[in-house]
C-alpha cells in the first residue's frame, strides 16, 4: 500500500506543478508578465535554461543528471530508512515531485517554465515555479526535524 500512496502523492504533485506550466505557455508568451497584486507579485513568464536564481546556464545535462541522482537517493532513502519520521517522508515526496516536475520540463524543452515572480521590500525575487516550491518546502521540513532533533538531543 505504501508505495502506491507515495506513487500517488508524485503523480499528484507533479501533474500539479505541470498544469501550471501548461497554463502559462498556453497562455502567455516569453517575457509577458500580468500583474496580480500591484508592487507584490506578478505572473512573468520566464524560460529558464539553468538552476535556481540562473545559475548553471545551459547546463541542461548536468541539471538533469543531478536531478536524476537526488530522486534516485530519495527514493531509495523512502523504501529502506527504518525509522523515517512522516516529517522526513513528506520532505522527501516533496522533493522528488519538485525535482521531477524540473526535470520533465529540462529533458522535453532544455529549459524550465517559471512564472511566479516576487517584489518583496523592493527585492526582485527571483522567478519560480511550483516544482521550486515543492522543492523548497521539502528542504525546510528537513533543516527543520534536524534542528528539532538537535535541539531535543542536547536537552
Amino acid at each position: 500500500m505504501t508505495i502506491i500512496l507515495y506513487l500517488f502523492i508524485v503523480i499528484l504533485l507533479t501533474s500539479i506543478d505541470q498544469y501550471s506550466k501548461f497554463v502559462v505557455i498556453q497562455n502567455m508568451d516569453p517575457g509577458e508578465k500580468i500583474e496580480v497584486i500591484k508592487d507584490f507579485f506578478s505572473i512573468t513568464h520566464v524560460r529558464n535554461y539553468g538552476a535556481g536564481f540562473s545559475i548553471l546556464q545551459n547546463a541542461t545535462v548536468f541539471l538533469s543528471a543531478v536531478s536524476i541522482l537526488a530522486i534516485c537517493i530519495l527514493i531509495y532513502l523512502l523504501f529502506h530508512e527504518k525509522k523515517l519520521s512522516f516529517l522526513s517522508k513528506t520532505a522527501y515526496l516533496l522533493i522528488i515531485s519538485g525535482a521531477l516536475g524540473n526535470l520533465i520540463d529540462r529533458l522535453l524543452k532544455s529549459y524550465v517554465t517559471d512564472f511566479l515572480d516576487f517584489l518583496i521590500i523592493g527585492y526582485d525575487f527571483p522567478v519560480f515555479n511550483v516544482a521550486d516550491c515543492f522543492i523548497t518546502v521539502g528542504c525546510f521540513l528537513l533543516i527543520g526535524e534536524l534542528l528539532w532533533e538537535s535541539r531535543n538531543a542536547s536537552d
